[in-house]
Parts: C-alpha cells; structure tokens; sequence
C-alpha cells in the first residue's frame, strides 16, 4: 500500500470488515465483525462503553499496532480489496489514507501553522510555498481559515477547545486522507463546538469518508447516512440511520437507543 489507494468502485464498499475477530492478549474484543462501509458515507458506530467500537475504528488504520497485546485472531479489514494487515503494506502509507481524529483534542505543543502542516513534514516535504498552500487549503476546509489567519504562527495550545479539534482536523485533512476515522470527536465540547464539528463533518462528506464513534445518539441520526450497534464486542445490527432509530430489527437495539440498555 505504498501507493494511494485506487478510487472505489460506485457503491461498491470501501471498507469490509470479514469475520474480524481482535484480541488484546488473550482478552477478545471483537467477535466475528461483518461490517461494510461506502465511499462516502458517514458511518457511525454506537454501543455501551467497552462494546469494541473504538478498537474496531483504531484497527482500520492499524493505530493498535503501537499496543504491544494487541493481535488480529482471525479475518481481517480491506479497503478496495487490499487486506490491511497483510505482511505488505506499509502502515505509514494506510495512515496517509486512513486520517485519525481522537476524543481528547490533541494539537501539539507549536504554532498553528506547523500543526497543520505537520503530516505533511514527516512527509518529506520543505517547500515553502506548498507548506502555505496546504496549510490555507485545510485550514479552510476545517472552517478555521478566517479565524486563524492573521495568527499562524502563535501556539495552537491558545485556541478555543473547538478551535483546537477542527485544527486537528485540518492537520488530518492536509494529507489528504480518503477515509477519516473520529473517536467521540465532540465529546470534550461544549454544544456550540459539537454543533461546528458536525456541520463541518457534514461539509466535508462529499470528499471524504467517515467512520464515527459517538455515545451521542442525536448526532448519529444528525451526522449518520448508517450506523452499527455494537454490543459486548459483537455486530448486532447495521442499517440506514433512520432505520436504525426508527425500525430496528433487533430488541437489543431497540433496548440501547431508547435508553433501556445500558
């Protein structure tokens, strides 16, 4: 995967997870996982705490490989057909296309300017003139252009706690990711930055694809074109959003959004 990934086919799945089973040690996580996921689409992945989520969206771009525990027991995740975890692929590439967004906004400790473009220094690239124009082109993807241009170069540690997510965000975007992964993006904002972050999310799903975590129910049916119930490490059901909400299939689901299942 040393190349960027091909572009999928017309509703055809991006992402397919196949009988992804995952452990930490000798403790699984995930069992037997069937999941598929289209270009495009904002998937979001709900479910108690512990239920295997958040594990799931860090083994798309393999970011638990830096957990010494943590294995593959069988099955596996493709995009566009490439079996991510095979002995191949480079991970510094698949995290090129696969962009990772986490809870806990994390910008690092320099300007705002080289937060946005730090992926693309690791990468290789001292232009000068790039550098300015990545930085511009997701900064104002990210809906933070206007408010930060004049101050690029001050430390990002000074914005607002939304500002500094959607920076995080424009410092994933800047390599131009296909897919971006988000764990809880909103959960340590208040409801005036949740609100930024899912208007952004859905100005952004035309260019990218999304896989969200999110214990927030509303902005699943806000944000989501489909959303999976995950419970105790299992896939119990996935559907269009609405469907999900409004006519479940199973009680267990339908026990979970309606606050009946903890």
């Amino acid at each position: 995967m040393a190349a960027a990934m091909p572009a999928s086919v017309s509703e055809e799945p991006l992402i397919r997870v196949e009988k992804f089973n995952y452990a930490y040690g000798n403790h699984q996580v995930l069992f037997d996982v069937d999941l598929n996921m289209r270009s495009k689409d904002v998937t979001a992945l709900i479910g108690p705490s512990g239920c295997g989520k958040s594990t799931l969206l860090r083994a798309i771009n393999r970011i638990n490989d830096l957990v010494d525990s943590a294995r593959v027991v069988s099955g596996g995740i493709k995009i566009d057909g490439v079996d991510l975890y095979a002995p191949e692929v480079d991970v510094i590439s698949l995290r090129r296309n696969v962009g990772m967004v986490f809870q806990k906004y994390n910008p690092f400790p320099r300007s705002i300017f080289e937060n946005a473009v730090y992926g693309l220094r690791v990468a290789g690239i001292k232009d000068r003139h790039d550098l300015d124009e990545a930085a511009e082109r997701s900064l104002k993807a990210a809906a933070l252009w206007d408010e930060v241009k004049d101050r690029l170069h001050e430390m990002a540690t000074g914005l607002s706690g939304g500002q500094q997510q959607r920076l995080c965000i424009a410092r994933a975007i800047a390599l131009q990711p296909r897919i971006l992964l988000m764990d809880e993006p909103c959960a340590a904002l208040d409801p005036i930055a949740t609100a930024r972050i899912e208007e952004l999310i859905l100005q952004l799903r035309d260019q990218y694809t999304f896989v969200i975590v999110t214990h927030n129910m509303e902005q699943a049916k806000r944000i989501a074109d489909r959303t999976a119930f995950f419970y105790k490490g299992r896939l119990v059901e996935e559907d269009d959003t609405m469907t999900i909400f409004n006519n479940p299939n199973d009680p267990l689901t339908e026990s979970y959004i309606t606050g009946r299942l903890a």
